[in-house]
């Protein structure tokens, strides 16, 4: 329990409040382990919940009527998503499944409320968080209707290193960027080879590197 606490006062969500809300916050939170390939959130589903993703990865994802893949986000550690039930709204209509063995800890829409009226500070960071992600997703849009596979790639890339705060992206396979830009994963790899070709990305498994920055921001905003 200590340990659960922890985590959650290490967030920026929970950051600053009060003993007795950290408390509060802790009973109302549980832990549940979810296995590496689970979809544990379906777009039927209605449960009115929070997930706080503690260990592991998890990815969020469309299907189109036609059966087409979309990723809309690949988490880790530490993040928090599903506050769009919380809105009355779905989970953007998405899939959410396990890519590693992952502890969630799931927090209830009664409990959070609770905490919202005490500390009003929690509903504006939830926001913020909406906001950003909103802005993200626009922008994505905005690339896959402007711009051609090579420059959602180079953006692609870009953002998810500046996500893990290093120049390594890890744990995703070409299937996995193929679906997040809406291509075809033999695209995605001809992409991939020519970057590396060029000097801007080496490539490993389940690892992509960037060795130049620079000339992969000029590729994105191409």
């Amino acid at each position: 329990m200590a340990d659960k606490q922890v985590f959650l006062s290490d967030m920026d969500l929970f950051r600053g409040l009060s003993e007795r809300d950290m408390v509060e916050l802790n009973r109302v939170t549980t832990n549940t382990h979810v296995p590496r390939g689970r979809i544990f959130y379906r777009p039927e589903d209605v449960g009115e919940v929070l997930f706080l993703l503690k260990q592991g990865s998890v990815q969020l994802y469309r299907i189109s009527p036609e059966g087409k893949k979309l990723v809309i986000a690949t988490l880790g550690p530490g993040t928090l998503f599903g506050e769009m039930t919380l809105l009355a709204q779905q989970m953007h209509n998405a899939f959410a499944e396990a890519l590693d063995d992952c502890e969630i800890m799931v927090i209830n829409r009664a409990g959070l409320e609770r905490l919202i009226l005490n500390q009003p500070i929690v509903g504006q960071r939830m926001l913020e968080i909406t906001r950003r992600r909103l802005t993200d997703a626009e922008a994505r849009l905005e690339d896959m209707a402007f711009k051609g596979i090579p420059a959602r790639l180079a953006s692609l890339l870009l953002r998810l290193a500046s996500e893990r705060g290093a120049n390594e992206i890890v744990g995703l396979t070409h299937q996995d960027l193929a679906e997040t830009i809406g291509t075809y994963r033999e695209t995605a790899t001809q992409v991939l080879n020519d970057m590396k070709a060029d000097g801007l990305i080496e490539i490993g498994r389940k690892r992509i590197t960037i060795l130049d920055a620079e000339r992969l921001q000029a590729l994105a905003a191409s």
